[in-house]
């Protein structure tokens, strides 16, 4: 258990995290925007187990094995922008109507899996819990492993909060602003151009 006193500072960064635009933000609205707000909560769910993820395996000392190894780094790097250059290929062949038969977004275990691998394969995810949770975690507070799982739970429940407010935002202005086949399609390349631009940040590192 970490220090009561520790927790407000965690959480502000936390904060600060989330609140700053990047792959994890843009799947969750964009799924939300074209397929609805139930895709959108299943693509967080996807996201919240690989944030989990990323805190186990940085207790593990996996993260710094990554930071010390610059071709793995590039590899994991170069994974991630592929990915994230195929989402933006998937909304620019994607038809423009949200509800279309090929909407594989509104598939719950699509979205989850798509949340899943967007947040799994970004290695600044992975190296943000690296650097922040030892901060946080000391020897001298009793074992590791349950630090770093209620570290975990802090983070997956402040980061479904913050999704969960970008899907009913999202899902809300979707469904209020009705537009005709040429704006979705618009939309589907202003969304997968986002997507691209990501993929071109995380390349570059």
């Amino acid at each position: 258990m970490i220090e009561a006193g520790f927790v407000p500072m965690y959480l502000a960064a936390l904060a600060v995290v989330y609140l700053t635009p990047g792959p994890d933000m843009a799947l969750v609205m964009a799924t939300a925007a074209r397929s609805g707000a139930r895709a959108g909560f299943f693509s967080a769910a996807g996201i919240a187990v690989a944030r989990f993820a990323h805190v186990m395996v940085s207790g593990l000392g996996l993260a710094a094995l990554l930071a010390a190894q610059p071709l793995l780094l590039g590899a994991v790097r170069t994974a991630g922008a592929v990915y994230l250059a195929w989402l933006a290929w998937k909304l620019w062949s994607a038809p423009a109507d949200r509800d279309g038969p090929q909407d594989a977004d509104a598939s719950p275990r699509g979205a989850v899996l798509r949340g899943f691998a967007t947040n799994l394969l970004n290695p600044k995810a992975l190296l943000f819990c690296g650097m922040l949770l030892p901060q946080f975690a000391s020897p001298g507070r009793g074992p590791l492993l349950p630090q770093f799982v209620w570290l975990g739970v802090l983070l997956v429940c402040m980061g479904l909060m913050f999704d969960t407010a970008y899907v009913l935002a999202a899902s809300g202005l979707a469904r209020r602003v009705s537009l005709p086949a040429k704006f979705g399609r618009a939309r589907n390349m202003a969304m997968g151009s986002v997507f691209l631009a990501l993929a071109a940040r995380l390349a570059a590192g």
